[in-house]
């Protein structure tokens, strides 16, 4: 029975897209790549922003990139986002019925904690655990670490809740389940081939599965 549930932020427990896509959109524009289509840019929300960029630019050009990416983010990007229906709920179930909650992400941990507090999720959390600036907590496995040693969970009273596959295999690496969501940025194929125990379509399903 699992008694730590380590959620994902992005895509997760909130609707980052805008935010996200519109600063990616800002450093590509700043770095010279003109006229992407937004849309496309969707497929970044999850990984670290080295690996975005990765696919634009090498070598120093990449870290350019993050700090443009940030130079529009850390002011109004951030703001850019909103809590998906349900989720409140859902987290209430859950911390009713004992679950201890913690966010997991790959993004700033400042960032998490400021977007957290923003939109009223801070309540239901007990920790709010993210990537470093310095790039010494970066990939899910990392962060997956870092709330670990945050949180005093062991791996056997965890599950994870994510939307894309990183999710997955970072807590894989540590031997967690997770229970993949549709309603995010990825798609239920990925979840599924990325090995997910189990898969919600909305945020009340995630209550169910875990018995709240």
């Amino acid at each position: 029975m699992a008694k730590y549930l380590f959620f994902d932020l992005d895509g997760t427990l909130t609707d980052s897209s805008e935010g996200i896509c519109n600063s990616y959109a800002y450093a590509l524009d700043k770095l010279g790549v003109k006229n992407v289509d937004r849309a496309s840019l969707t497929k970044y929300i999850g990984p670290p922003l080295s690996v975005g960029f990765a696919d634009f630019f090498e070598g120093e050009r990449i870290n350019e990139a993050v700090k443009a990416y940030r130079e529009r983010y850390e002011v109004i990007g951030w703001k850019e986002n909103r809590v998906y229906d349900g989720i409140p709920e859902a987290l209430e179930r859950l911390k009713n019925a004992g679950y201890t909650l913690v966010v997991a992400t790959s993004k700033p941990e400042r960032f998490a904690k400021y977007i957290t507090e923003h939109f009223g999720l801070q309540q239901y959390f007990t920790y709010v655990c993210g990537a470093s600036t310095d790039g010494r907590i970066s990939t899910k496995a990392e962060v997956f670490q870092h709330a670990l040693d945050t949180s005093g969970a062991r791996c056997e009273d965890i599950v994870m809740i994510g939307d894309r596959f990183y999710d997955v295999e970072g807590a894989r690496a540590f031997g967690v389940d997770t229970i993949g969501v549709t309603f995010g940025f990825g798609t239920r194929e990925e979840l599924v081939k990325a090995g997910a125990v189990s898969i919600a379509d909305t945020p009340a399903e995630i209550a169910d599965l875990l018995g709240a």
